[in-house]
């Protein structure tokens, strides 16, 4: 799963560096013709001008925030999303109806025993699941062995579900960082125009600034919607353990009562 996630973000990052390569060519001749016209006529051309759309004008802002710093902040969000969706898809497979699970294993021991039992868990995918095979295997060596059993296998399959979480922590620090970088570059960018021209003008400040604000704001989106997939995978790993828990005292009860029936 985590490959073919891998694949397709390489394949959507070499798609959209393909289609900036394009924007930056008719970018200079777009620039040419703004320059061209007079500061008079902006009104009149700005209600001339057609609609543009969305997926160009996010590429014209793209080149605009300047393509090292932009590019970066695209991978952390292609890669962001890309584990944060294998997370998700792991997480929702991973679900299981434990109340179901319960009865079966309980019905299974009634009619079959601890290896019917065990069945029923090898054929039911999630880590509940398994966390129940793990606790039958060892059900001859009595119920607290049971019980640690199920403890230690649980933390396994909470390290299991949290795979990846470290990797999109990064990326939502690291994308605003490389936004903050480019103001700072933007800025100095900005204050060496000037001093080359030797005068503070809107004209000499306009393009540093511009740079800052746009890295800026490019960061701030990608860690906005990194943070929200990482809510709401730490939401869906907090439920499923929730239902661990509680369908492991469930399986101890039902095994101690087994066992009193003998």
């Amino acid at each position: 799963m985590k490959k073919l996630f891998t694949i397709l973000a390489a394949v959507a990052l070499m798609a959209f560096t393909a289609d900036i390569a394009s924007a930056q060519e008719a970018a200079p001749e777009e620039a040419a013709t703004e320059q061209v016209a007079p500061a008079n006529d902006l009104a009149a051309l700005t209600a001339a001008a057609p609609e543009v759309p969305l997926t160009q004008a996010l590429k014209t802002k793209f080149i605009e925030g300047g393509a090292g710093f932009m590019s970066l902040i695209i991978i952390c969000l292609i890669i962001g999303l890309a584990l944060a969706i294998e997370r998700i898809l792991y997480l929702t497979f991973s679900k299981t109806n434990t109340k179901k699970l319960i009865e079966d294993v309980e019905k299974a021991l009634a009619d079959g025993g601890i290896e019917a039992a065990k069945d029923v868990c090898r054929n039911t995918r999630g880590p509940v699941a398994s966390i129940y095979y793990q606790g039958l295997l060892r059900y001859d060596q009595g119920i607290d062995v049971v019980e640690k059993t199920i403890v230690s296998y649980g933390s396994v399959q909470m390290s299991e579900m949290e795979s990846g979480l470290s990797w999109i922590s990064l990326f939502i620090a690291i994308a605003p960082s490389l936004g903050f970088l480019g103001t700072v570059i933007g800025m100095i960018q900005a204050f060496d125009a000037i001093q080359a021209a030797g005068d503070i003008s809107p004209n000499v400040v306009a393009g540093g600034m511009k740079v800052a604000l746009i890295t800026t704001v490019a960061g701030l989106i990608v860690a906005m919607i990194l943070q929200v997939f990482y809510n709401y995978i730490l939401a869906k790993i907090e439920s499923i353990t929730i239902d661990m828990e509680d369908s492991s005292i469930s399986l101890v009860d039902v095994l101690t009562k087994h066992g009193s029936k003998k």
